[in-house]
């Protein structure tokens, strides 16, 4: 039977039977959809890309997908839109967090005044106590990204650990670190 015509139902059953060209089949009919979404709502190619193997790996492992409830595609675009917001998430606090640092180095390259080198003080001990309170496995990840501007790939590399890893602890790493400053801050 020609692959076109092999129904999205057939395939997931060959798929959680062990045959994995299943999912390269799904993977040819929907790759399209789930990287045209991640890229919309990314709005950069290589994350995009990196979102849309990251959603078949799942869909692949975890089996969550139930054929009942509705079909592949709607399915793969709820899971793309779900974790593309997180990627979103993740990155806005990345964001925050960069603008923090940034402040902190602008107000030390411009002539200080009493105030801005205490206002400066304080913030690096906030920072620095807030990475203290942080597993030393999510501080280490942070800070080869953050100091050494890796991206999460290399860290990967560098680390000898799966991307997955890496991922989960800069996330984790990062909600924590800003819990910890909204603290503070309060």
């Amino acid at each position: 039977m020609p692959e076109s015509k092999i129904s999205d139902r057939d395939l997931i059953n060959r798929l959680w039977a062990g045959h994995t060209e299943a999912l390269a089949i799904l993977y040819d009919r929907y790759a399209s959809l789930v990287y045209t979404l991640a890229l919309r709502m990314l709005s950069n190619p290589a994350e995009a890309e990196d979102l849309t193997q990251e959603v078949f790996v799942n869909f692949w492992q975890r089996r969550q997908y139930d054929p009942d409830r509705g079909s592949v595609g709607s399915y793969l675009t709820t899971y793309t839109r779900s974790r593309a917001l997180d990627r979103l998430r993740v990155s806005s606090g990345r964001a925050n967090i960069l603008q923090r640092f940034q402040r902190i180095t602008a107000a030390s390259s411009r002539s200080a005044t009493p105030f801005d080198h205490a206002s400066q003080q304080e913030d690096q001990q906030q920072l620095r106590a807030a990475l203290a309170q942080i597993p030393d496995t999510e501080r280490q990840v942070l800070e080869i990204a953050y100091f050494q501007g890796l991206s999460q790939s290399q860290i990967s590399e560098k680390l000898g650990i799966p991307l997955g890893t890496v991922k989960s602890r800069s996330r984790q790493g990062l909600l924590r670190l800003r819990d910890l400053l909204r603290r503070h801050q309060a």
